[in-house]
């Protein structure tokens, strides 16, 4: 059965998420310390994570959010798929899953709510995990997301908050999916677009496992919700370190793009920039273009901060898992925490 389930949401993907200065605030507090939780809430990072022995540490997760795309199966794959990110973000290898379900079940009949169930575990399966329980509840907007367990070694634990004055920065996934989700609730979006956007939000950032291996990586986050200005200010905060990019050498799809120099773009966008445009210098960025730095991603892809000497093989790994348009653009730098475009 065909069911629109983006009309049901007043938000989707990660454009969901509450705007990044009032989650600041509300997880300003600090919080209990214990000595093995290696990451907590202080640096805004991808997962917790917790060690176990000196060879063993626990990474949790959790995601979820109302519907990016109309159709079930693929909105289950890009939530899942996104869920699961987390964990590679912070070099950990993900050993299973539980779903997180909340359907408005007196709207949706039980094959559409069973083809979402099915798309999140097609992609669990690809990630080489089970879908091993969960939880779920009679809500007013469909939500469907995975708490993701995960292993990592200690030492190769890649936080968000450890880049180096001098390091390269390198983006794994083009930027446009809030626009084309946009787009696509309007009616808007071509097929080739639509290809676009499933390609990128259901492709499993596997390189953060080898990437944490790499001496020369020293920090690493993923792209979401708070769009590439957010993620890499979170980046710049705990590194307490500037950071200088070049517009040019950002990947991004081209409809989004095209979409965007037309107006198009989620409500986020704006949220996201109110909330730390402050700092950021644009330089001579056209409208269309800051925007596109603000657009929440959902599924996006990975930001790297290594040395110079490390870039060669860092692209190498992307590419050997088919992240083609991975690329460098740009670098940290001494200064205050604050984002430059050249």
């Amino acid at each position: 059965m065909q069911v629109k389930l983006t009309r049901f949401s007043h938000g989707g993907g990660c454009g969901c998420k509450i705007a990044p200065s009032l989650l600041r605030e509300l997880l300003s507090k600090s919080s209990k310390v214990f000595p093995d939780l290696l990451v907590g809430n202080e640096s805004s990072d991808d997962a917790a994570v917790y060690r176990i022995n000196d060879h063993q540490a626990i990474v949790a997760t959790t995601d979820f959010f109302m519907p990016i795309v109309d159709d079930a199966r693929d909105f289950g794959r890009i939530a899942a798929t996104n869920a699961i990110s987390d964990v590679y973000a912070m070099g950990g290898t993900p050993i299973l899953a539980l779903a997180i379900v909340g359907m408005p079940i007196d709207k949706l009949p039980p094959e559409v709510i069973r083809e979402i169930l099915a798309g999140g575990e097609s992609v669990c399966e690809a990630a080489g995990i089970p879908v091993a329980g969960g939880h779920s509840i009679d809500s007013p907007e469909p939500i469907y997301g995975l708490a993701v367990i995960g292993m990592v070694h200690p030492s190769n634990l890649k936080r968000n908050d450890a880049g180096r004055a001098g390091d390269v920065l390198i983006l794994g996934k083009p930027l446009g999916i809030g626009i084309l989700s946009a787009s696509l609730k309007k009616g808007a979006l071509s097929e080739e677009g639509y290809r676009a956007m499933l390609e990128n939000t259901t492709k499993l950032n596997t390189p953060g496992i080898r990437l944490a291996k790499l001496d020369g990586v020293h920090a690493l986050t993923d792209v979401t919700g708070f769009g590439l200005f957010g993620h890499l200010l979170e980046i710049c905060r705990g590194s307490k370190l500037a950071a200088e990019i070049d517009f040019e050498s950002v990947p991004m799809i081209g409809e989004a793009a095209d979409l965007c120099k037309n107006g198009v773009g989620p409500g986020a966008i704006d949220r996201n920039w109110a909330s730390y445009g402050g700092e950021v210098a644009t330089g001579n960025l056209q409208e269309w273009q800051r925007r596109m730095l603000c657009d929440p991603q959902t599924s996006g892809g990975l930001l790297v901060s290594c040395s110079p000497g490390s870039v060669p093989e860092v692209l190498e790994h992307f590419r050997s898992e088919g992240f083609f348009e991975a690329a460098v653009i740009g670098r940290l730098l001494e200064g205050d925490p604050a984002v430059k475009v050249a």
